[in-house]
């Protein structure tokens, strides 16, 4: 999303392209940001009443990473997220 905001905007401008150098000058100031997981298939946010879930109410696709050897439920439901706003 960065990288499109800059190159949609006029050459010369300094917008910032990656997350990483804007998260240095957002935390000193004072700004906080928030990840907020998504579903793989970009149909939902997991934020307000679908904090608590843990696949997709609409294509049943797990919120986390799985691994193809992963049988464990638990494991999958503690691991990455899939998919990060």
């Amino acid at each position: 999303m960065l990288e499109f905001s800059y190159e949609i905007l006029p050459q010369g401008n300094t917008f910032l392209t990656s997350h990483y150098e804007t998260k240095k000058i957002l935390c000193p100031m004072g700004l906080e940001y928030r990840k907020i997981h998504a579903c793989p298939n970009d149909c939902i946010l997991y934020r307000k009443e679908f904090e608590g879930l843990h696949k997709c109410p609409k294509y049943g696709v797990s919120r986390y990473k799985v691994k193809d050897d992963d049988g464990d439920e638990d494991d999958i439901k503690k691991g990455p997220p899939a998919k990060v706003f």
